[in-house]
């Protein structure tokens, strides 16, 4: 009996230690870092992730690559150049339930040399159920097809101040921990708030939207600035009172 016991013990522990390597290599796989998703696109892969944790900034924008052969400050732009940069994302990027634990640029302006960068994404474009950790900025951004955020939650500074959506555009249960910025944001084909929460101040001023508006069941804990806002040529506030008669 001693004998058979002690051959069953190893039996045991290397089943334990192997079911350990498993999971953990399971865990790792789970891991993501964002350069290589920016090696991905830069070479015109789509991208498409799903229950996964993004490691390190993702910057679209590829800024740290354009800066070295850009002109010096503002010589450039002064003799009707620009100092806006813009990437062109061809690529279709989809993201499914995923956590960013960095930084998220579409955009990015560098104090140091005075540019801008934008990234612009011609192909449906999809953060669906992320989690953004870090910043989210989307300023100026030109979404040309369809753009899903719908069950995100942005835990930091975000903006998409300027953006430009041309096709269907979701927001529909967001989820904003900090100021959330529309400010002069365009929606050419409707967009759905429908459930967004705002835990501070939504700014849409001068935002334009055509198409379907869906603002049901929003929650803005402080104060929405609608001034300009035009939903189909109207105000937001006249839009609201139709939408309750």
């Amino acid at each position: 009996m001693k004998t058979n016991q002690s051959i069953k013990k190893p039996a045991v522990i290397f089943t334990l230690l192997f079911a350990f390597l498993l999971s953990s290599s399971a865990i790792a796989q789970k891991t993501v870092k964002a350069s290589d998703i920016i090696k991905d696109i830069a070479n015109g892969k789509d991208v498409s992730y799903e229950n996964v944790t993004i490691t390190g900034v993702l910057d679209m924008t590829f800024m740290e690559d354009k800066l070295p052969d850009l002109p010096r400050k503002r010589k450039w732009w002064n003799n009707g150049g620009s100092n806006s940069i813009e990437q062109q994302i061809e690529s279709k990027v989809s993201f499914t339930n995923c956590i960013f634990e960095d930084h998220v640029y579409a955009y990015f302006h560098d104090e140091d040399s005075g540019y801008t960068f934008i990234a612009n994404f011609e192909d449906d474009t999809k953060f669906a159920n992320c989690t953004f950790k870090g910043e989210a900025l989307f300023k100026y951004s030109d979404f040309e097809r369809n753009a899903d955020f719908r069950g995100s939650e942005f835990k930091d500074r975000t903006t998409f101040k300027y953006a430009k959506f041309d096709n269907n555009v979701s927001f529909a249960n967001t989820k904003f921990d900090e100021d959330a910025i529309f400010k002069y944001a365009e929606f050419r084909d409707g967009v759905s708030f429908n459930s967004a929460n705002f835990d501070d101040d939504l700014d849409i001023k001068y935002m334009k939207v055509r198409g379907d508006f869906d603002a049901s069941n929003m929650v803005v804990a402080d104060d929405v600035d609608a001034k300009y806002t035009k939903i189909n040529g109207k105000s937001f506030n006249k839009y609201l009172l139709n939408r309750n008669n």
